[in-house]
């Protein structure tokens, strides 16, 4: 089996960039049976649907403060022993009501995204939905979710991260 190919993009990330486009390059790189060794500042679980959908399996550790290592290869990993950290509560999506405000934040700079999310959020009834489109994973976003008791569910499309998120209540 071949070595795994690593790529770390935790100062991109540091530096507010977006590694995507790296990240997919690298994958495509990918001799068959090949890992890759991702290094990053937070766990990327938007990453996993992306390279789920072309069979990738992953097993993520973090190893401190700011330091996630996530080996994503195409042969099946086994389970790991404790559930994976998330950012915020994931319900489904099934009785969740249609969502009352939509945001379109993309082509904004950080941090108005999250300020606007934050903002429309105050506005919500309990138990309300607010549906918004960003350019990129909002991952400094979810930390004040939590705090705030929000569930959100996150989804990657071509346009942009999808992100659904329902007022606490």
């Amino acid at each position: 089996m071949a070595e795994p190919i690593t790529l770390d993009v935790r100062e991109e990330l540091r530096r507010g960039g977006e590694p995507l486009p790296r990240i997919l390059q690298a994958v495509a790189s990918l001799a068959p049976g090949q890992a890759l060794r991702l290094l990053v500042t937070f766990e990327p679980l938007p990453l996993y649907a992306v390279l789920g959908r072309k069979g990738f399996a992953h097993q993520a550790h973090r190893r401190g403060e700011g330091d996630w290592e996530v080996l994503f290869s195409s042969e099946p990993q086994p389970a790991p022993q404790a559930p994976a950290p998330s950012t915020a509560a994931e319900p489904g999506a099934a009785g969740w009501p249609a969502p009352r405000t939509f945001l379109d934040n993309r082509g904004l700079e950080p941090p108005e995204p999250m300020i606007r999310i934050l903002d429309a959020l105050e506005h919500l009834a309990p138990g309300e939905v607010l549906e918004a489109l960003n350019e990129r994973d909002p991952v400094f976003l979810y930390p004040e979710l939590k705090a705030r008791g929000a569930a959100i569910r996150t989804e990657v499309r071509a346009e942009g991260v999808r992100l659904l998120i329902r007022h606490a209540g």
